[in-house]
């Protein structure tokens, strides 16, 4: 392996400093990514303004597309850079973390996705109302989807602007600044424009480069070992700066035991948290049955599966070739580790090859950016309009408003009205992100599903399986995993009481983990069942049987 002590040997200039012409290449392809989503939102936003279009893309795509599209929605820049970052940087404790993001996906096949599916019609909120028609009920679920979506928002905003300016090769904060407000701008033209069918296609081609970039990667990276994937495990443990302990369980977490319980606690809500994010149940409702759904769920389950076997190996092969204390140079958090291994890859700094592949792989994280928050921003407008507007505050009983009859919100009415929230929460998504530039951006993610986790996907298991379900159990359950999820993480040390906290100058902290998942889900749990309990008024046995009907056989559904 001459080639790879080689390499090793020759100082590596991290990206985070790249030259012109990584610079000008980047801004090429940056641009020529941007033109080829705003022509596909253009052409795509001509074809239809119908409710059913904007919401569910017309329900005309096919399983396949469809599962490139979930996969698309569910492998964002985190996915892309983060997870092969902490590989390279801490091994199978970094394996051990992706092991989550694929697993869910067996909770979202088996228990949720036919079922909704049939059950609802755009938003999580229709499935819950099948059954509980209550106006408290959609204000709640809607509500909840809201912060869910605008949580994973700034998460992904936070991380393109550092990483857009990380890769262009600055970390100013004006760079940063500019960034978010560009990127928040675009995604408001994509939904607002394109709705759901321009999403889709956006979600699709950026899921094809994905896929296509960490192929290209990985077939490079096994012919510079000669496919002797031992010899890659080995010369990365050699070049981790921990030996054998870098291939062992430990290295980042398990030290303590409030490591290992933060660390059950964050396995717990991503496993749990992809079948409640809104984003991803949404995708249900763009394809014409509930088999379709299911096998788009396989191909989702097929590509993702990949991908995460492709960042093992990339994450090992920037460690074996870069080196661990490299990679953190270059980024405290292993998230430059991917392009830094494609400039190693293409010939290393200052090769054609080099400059070319940093510059792709650049081009592919943003594309990845600019995919996941048009996706986001479309369910939480969807769920503003569609819940909360129409269906809590203009649905149930007709109001009188002097003396006439309020008519209940048209369809078309909503979609007006998911324009201009996509454009509020747009707004309001850059705002946050501005002052949130600083904030972890794993945390955000982390917290996003565990908020799913303890208030989405409680009350749709309950709605959906418990015959006894109530509405105030609909709402206890929605809210007692929502606020605990919130105040835990408030009092947690990432807010207060750490260097890398929020707020490090003080300390206010009781709560011991940074994930609150082990706390609030099972929170979310026993609040449902209490409020059912408690409720005075029983459940509706003809609704469930209704409910019951159509998730299992499709009769009625939309």
């Amino acid at each position: 392996m001459t080639a790879t002590t080689g390499v090793m040997t020759t100082a590596t200039p991290p990206p985070v400093a790249p030259t012109g012409q990584h610079h000008g290449l980047a801004i090429v392809l940056f641009a020529v990514i941007v033109l080829v989503t705003l022509g596909i939102t253009l052409w795509v936003g001509r074809q239809g303004n119908a409710a059913e279009d904007f919401f569910a893309g017309g329900r005309d795509f096919t399983p396949l597309q469809n599962g490139f599209a979930l996969s698309g929605d569910y492998l964002s820049a985190a996915s892309f850079l983060g997870v092969a970052g902490l590989i390279a940087l801490y091994g199978y404790d970094g394996v051990l973390y992706s092991i989550g993001f694929l697993v869910a996906w067996l909770v979202v096949l088996m228990l949720v996705a036919e079922l909704v599916r049939n059950a609802g019609r755009y938003t999580l909120a229709d499935v819950l109302a099948l059954r509980l028609r209550r106006r408290r009920v959609r204000a709640a679920a809607g509500g909840a989807s809201v912060v869910v979506t605008l949580l994973y928002l700034v998460a992904q905003m936070v991380g393109a602007g550092s990483l857009v300016a990380l890769l262009l090769g600055t970390n100013s904060a004006q760079a940063r600044t500019w960034t978010i407000i560009a990127v928040g701008a675009l995604m408001i033209v994509y939904v607002t424009i394109g709705g759901m069918r321009a999403t889709t296609w956006i979600q699709i081609v950026k899921a094809f480069l994905l896929t296509a970039g960490s192929v290209l990667l990985t077939v490079l990276l096994l012919v510079r070992f000669h496919g002797d994937l031992f010899e890659l495990m080995r010369q990365a443990a050699q070049h981790s700066g921990a030996g054998h302990r870098y291939l062992e369980p430990g290295l980042k977490y398990g030290a303590t035991l409030t490591s290992r319980l933060d660390f059950f606690s964050l396995g717990l809500a991503l496993v749990l948290g992809t079948a409640g994010l809104p984003h991803i149940l949404s995708r249900f409702y763009t394809v014409p049955t509930a088999r379709a759904a299911r096998r788009s769920t396989m191909w989702a389950i097929g590509l993702v599966g990949g991908f995460y076997l492709m960042a093992i190996a990339l994450g090992l092969g920037a460690t074996a070739l870069i080196g661990s204390a490299e990679v953190r140079h270059a980024n405290s958090a292993g998230n430059t580790a991917v392009p830094l291994l494609a400039l190693v890859l293409g010939g290393g700094n200052g090769s054609t090859g080099g400059v070319v592949l940093f510059a792709l792989i650049s081009a592919i994280a943003f594309a990845t950016i600019l995919a996941v928050v048009a996706g986001l921003t479309l369910a939480s407008s969807a769920a503003f309009a569609h819940d909360i507007w129409a269906g809590a505050w203009h649905g149930g009983p007709r109001r009188r408003r002097g003396g006439e009859v309020a008519e209940k919100p048209s369809e078309q009415q909503e979609v007006v009205v998911a324009r201009f929230a996509a454009a509020g929460i747009g707004a309001a998504a850059i705002v946050i992100s501005l002052y949130a530039q600083q904030l972890n951006v794993a945390f955000l993610v982390g917290l996003a599903f565990a908020v799913a986790a303890s208030s989405n996907l409680p009350v749709l298991l309950y709605s959906l399986f418990w015959s006894r379900f109530t509405a105030r159990g609909a709402v206890w359950s929605v809210y007692g995993g929502l606020v605990p999820a919130i105040l835990l993480v408030f009092f947690s040390p990432v807010v207060s009481g750490s260097g890398t906290a929020l707020f490090p100058g003080v300390d206010f902290h009781w709560f011991p983990l940074e994930n609150p998942g082990i706390v609030s889900i099972p929170l979310g749990f026993l609040a449902g069942w209490i409020g059912t309990l408690t409720s005075p008024e029983p459940a509706d046995a003809d609704r469930f049987a209704e409910l019951e009907v159509r998730a299992l056989t499709g009769a009625g559904a939309a």
